[in-house]
């Protein structure tokens, strides 16, 4: 069954740009280096520019686990994104339908 991330990221004010720009730069390694991610789709509140939404969909939990451990999540997620970041939640679910 694919696996769901659902992550939520806030971000310290007046960093919003650089965050997006980095998730940009994600999305492109992902597409390119994790065949196991079926979907990997960040989103902004258009009411709040701190604070960015991601829904990821994955083959499996595993892939989940092996998302985490790839050097561009090292180097971008935790290297660039989480320092400029207030606080970041993520929820993982099971899809039932799609």
């Amino acid at each position: 069954m694919n696996a769901v991330l659902i992550a939520r990221y806030y971000v310290i004010p007046g960093n919003s740009k650089a965050v997006g720009e980095a998730l940009a730069k994600m999305a492109v390694r992902v597409k390119a280096d994790e065949p196991a991610c079926l979907l990997y789709n960040a989103n902004i509140d258009p009411e709040n520019e701190n604070l960015y939404c991601l829904y990821e969909v994955y083959k499996d939990a595993a892939s989940i686990a092996a998302h985490r451990d790839t050097p561009h999540f090292k180097e971008i997620i935790e290297g660039i994104i989480v320092p400029l970041l207030e606080k970041r939640e993520r929820e993982i679910y099971t899809q039932l339908i799609g």
